[in-house]
């Protein structure tokens, strides 16, 4: 993926601050460690979601659901996601895992699990089925979208923008996939931007450490040398931290964000799995005690946030905010 255009970046308002963005990516149930599998359709973690949505609610921090075809078909799923939504500031997107999503015309393997590696023909299909369901779930047709695995494709911006979409937020800046087919996003800044006639919100990567100026270039360059990111990492060099909880350090979380706000980022985008919210679906919550930290990493990070004066954001504000005159 190329790095955008000059002028493409979004000129927030000044009324509208620095702010956060949280979106799940609230799928199925399959075990990271096989195959994928079109049969992999569970989805009995959702009741766990209402009470640690609470917890998002009453520090007022506003969800975007982005649901894929499991999601959208299970009954469980679909009366929770309705509950949850309730707080008036939380939503529901799509995420698009074609492997599970119909038609299935493709075979499923690594290469087809990026999205925008599939037939155009195929990928309007599959994407028109998923707004489809999650239109009749929401009430109102989904706003924004995320290609599971981060597999947009040189069409996707068009496709959305056909089925209504405002916001596309499928790129994640600073990571390469391209060994597996997918895309590469080193050059992708965590800044939103004009999309053709939709606002990219990446999700969000930040460099920290006395090295961070030389960011994915020095960070891909150290990956050639033995146990170079680690060692990097542990001596305050160089990390690569995502704003999630799965797998990023508290800590490394923590300092993130500072360094995001201190550079004048003006909306940090977070993510998570659904499925983390109960114990042994993902490698990230395998047991209760992972369960509290993946918690506690939110109550942290939220408190930290609220403390620099960054505010939630809900999908309705960011549109409104990125889409008038500055």
């Amino acid at each position: 993926m190329p790095a955008p255009g000059a002028g493409a970046g979004v000129h927030w308002p000044d009324d509208f601050g620095t702010r956060f963005t949280i979106f799940v990516d609230t799928e199925e149930e399959f075990d990271w460690g096989a195959p994928l599998s079109a049969d992999a359709d569970g989805t009995r973690h959702m009741a766990a979601l209402p009470p640690v949505h609470a917890r998002f609610a009453a520090a007022g921090a506003a969800l975007t659901y982005l649901a894929d075809y499991p999601i959208a078909t299970s009954p469980l799923a679909v009366e929770v996601l309705r509950e949850v939504v309730k707080d008036g500031r939380s939503a529901i997107g799509t995420q698009l895992h074609p492997w599970v999503n119909p038609p299935h015309e493709e075979e499923v393997n690594g290469f087809n699990s990026f999205t925008g590696n599939l037939p155009l023909a195929l990928q309007r299909a599959k994407l028109a089925a998923l707004t489809d369901a999650v239109t009749r779930i929401a009430g109102r047709r989904p706003l924004v979208y995320r290609a599971g695995r981060y597999g947009i494709g040189p069409d996707t911006a068009a496709l959305l923008a056909e089925l209504g979409y405002r916001i596309d937020s499928s790129m994640r800046s600073a990571y390469d996939y391209s060994d597996e087919g997918g895309p590469d996003f080193s050059a992708v800044p965590n800044h939103a931007f004009h999309l053709g006639e939709l606002v990219e919100l990446p999700f969000t990567t930040v460099f920290t450490g006395r090295l961070r100026r030389g960011g994915a270039r020095l960070h891909r360059n150290l990956a050639h040398l033995p146990r170079g990111i680690g060692i990097a990492s542990r001596l305050g060099l160089l990390s690569r931290v995502a704003l999630t909880p799965e797998d990023m350090p508290l800590d490394e979380a923590r300092e993130a964000v500072r360094v995001a706000v201190g550079e004048g980022l003006r909306l940090l985008n977070f993510a998570f799995h659904s499925p983390s919210v109960e114990p042994g679906h993902t490698p990230y919550v395998r047991n209760e005690a992972d369960l509290a930290a993946f918690l506690r990493w939110w109550e942290e990070v939220l408190a930290l946030l609220d403390k620099l004066g960054v505010r939630s954001a809900s999908v309705d504000e960011i549109i409104a905010a990125a889409c008038r005159p500055a």
